[in-house]
């Protein structure tokens, strides 16, 4: 159990609704996965960002994005931001796992498009909220937008070698 030490930024589980755990409230951290944390506080699971978890008196996860001064956003920094989120029952990234099914960026605006491993995952509406988190933080980016689709079906020749490889699948 820890004290937060000022009011920390969470969402609630499931439904990744945006909440604040005030300062000097007591919560009991249930996991640590991927940078995240899934704590209790008065009765109601939360994910705390990892980046926000200085608040809860833990070491925070520090993700720097270079901002190449020329006020575009970059593929290559939303792939690192979603790199960075791992899917909370299997401690792989969502991009390694396959979940990503595409990104547009228009302007200063991001369109994922992503999926879940089962149609019917409880934690889908964190991980879309982990995504909005996330790669809202990568430099010029205003508004970020989630759409999950499920057609094709997710499955597990999705993944990278990599992650096949973590998860025990490659063979």
């Amino acid at each position: 159990m820890v004290v937060a030490h000022e009011s920390c930024p969470a969402r609630m589980v499931p439904s990744g609704v945006p909440a604040v755990i005030p300062a000097g409230s007591f919560v009991t951290i249930n996991q640590a996965l991927g940078g995240n944390y899934t704590v209790t506080h008065n009765g109601n699971m939360l994910r705390v960002d990892g980046t926000d978890a200085a608040a809860l008196g833990l070491e925070a996860e520090e993700i720097v994005y270079e901002d190449r001064g020329d006020g575009q956003v970059h593929d290559d920094q939303i792939r690192q931001a979603l790199r960075t989120i791992y899917d909370p029952e299997i401690p792989i990234n969502l991009l390694d796992l396959g979940l990503i099914y595409g990104i547009d960026i228009d302007g200063h605006n991001v369109k994922i498009r992503m999926t879940l491993t089962a149609p019917t995952c409880g934690m889908g509406p964190v991980l879309i909220s982990d995504v909005k988190y996330r790669v809202a933080k990568v430099p010029n980016v205003q508004k970020v937008e989630v759409e999950l689709v499920f057609d094709p079906p997710w499955s597990r020749d999705m993944m990278t070698e990599e992650a096949q490889l973590e998860a025990g699948l490659f063979f």
